[in-house]
């Protein structure tokens, strides 16, 4: 199917437990349209090289700001002279995510969260770890917003904005032959990511379930994710996200029938041995279902002594 959308997969390793991303690259009438890019790292660097070799990019398409997907866009755009594309909102929380002011307030943050000074230390590291990921940051060209028609391979597709997994995550939608390029909006194995980052969208997980319901509306059929294989079925693995949530928002909702801070929660719900950066990923997560349930008052918030603490009504 991708050969016949005229599109080419790329995979690039991530030094993480999610072990790859994809990205994509498909030549039109002026050159080649890359989307996404990785990070920006040697392994990164060796593959692009490989696949373009001489070619000539015109444009990078990014779908959201995260490092996996933004981190090697800028240095592939100085290399190419690409224009590079992305939506206002993620372009500027992209630029801001790596700034010393935004880094400076990571610690403050998990300590309201009820985290050890020890692991507050690490994550915050962690985190600044991806700063050089992401440079050079790159110049946006031009800001895609939901409706525009962009040429990927064989055919034109529609921007769908999907919040959620990022505040300005999109979707590439092509109606004749179905098929939905879905970032990491929709994945085929795993449930993505949906965590309130202390900043942004106050309720993401909203924005989520909604954006899931806007693209099921589509009945896409040919999936193309950016973690794992391309499958058919978009409604299916739609329906099954939903139900996903509605039993993690059930078992949240149970785990705090007492005052918990976000990180005693997150240790309960959470039962697996987790690595530093799953450990962020972990408690964005349950602050963002936390934060649901607040928004729709089944569960209070309140500051003790320097924490925040969440119990059901």
């Amino acid at each position: 199917m991708l050969e016949k959308l005229g599109v080419e997969p790329v995979r690039i390793e991530l030094p993480f437990r999610l072990d790859h991303v994809n990205c994509f690259m498909a030549e039109n009438d002026h050159g080649w349209t890359v989307i996404d890019a990785g990070l920006n790292n040697d392994r990164t660097r060796e593959v692009w090289s490989d696949k373009l070799g001489d070619k000539k990019v015109t444009d990078i398409l990014v779908t959201h700001y995260h490092p996996d997907h933004f981190g090697y866009a800028g240095g592939l755009q100085e290399k190419t002279g690409a224009r590079v594309w992305m939506t206002e909102i993620d372009a500027q929380v992209g630029m801001a995510a790596w700034s010393a002011s935004f880094l400076e307030s990571i610690p403050g943050n998990y300590r309201t969260s009820g985290i050890s000074e020890e692991q507050v230390a690490q994550m915050a590291k962690n985190t600044e770890e991806f700063k050089p990921l992401v440079s050079p940051l790159p110049q946006i060209d031009q800001y895609l917003k939901e409706g525009d028609s962009v040429k990927i391979g064989h055919f034109e597709y529609r921007v769908i904005c999907t919040p959620g997994h990022s505040d300005g995550m999109i979707c590439f939608y092509n109606e004749e032959q179905k098929t939905l390029f879905s970032a990491d909006h929709i994945l085929p194995k795993i449930t993505p990511n949906i965590s309130y980052w202390f900043h942004g969208n106050d309720d993401p997980l909203a924005s989520y379930l909604s954006s899931l319901k806007k693209v099921r509306e589509l009945d896409a059929e040919f999936v193309i994710p950016s973690h794992g294989k391309p499958f058919y079925g978009a409604n299916q693995r739609i329906d099954e996200l939903l139900t996903h949530h509605d039993i993690r928002l059930d078992e949240t909702l149970e785990t705090v029938q007492q005052a918990l801070s976000i990180f005693e929660a997150c240790e309960m719900l959470f039962h697996r041995p987790l690595t530093v950066h799953e450990m962020r990923f972990a408690v964005g997560e349950t602050l963002a279902h936390l934060e649901y349930l607040r928004h729709r008052k089944e569960c209070t918030r309140i500051m003790d002594n320097g924490i925040w603490r969440y119990e059901k009504v």
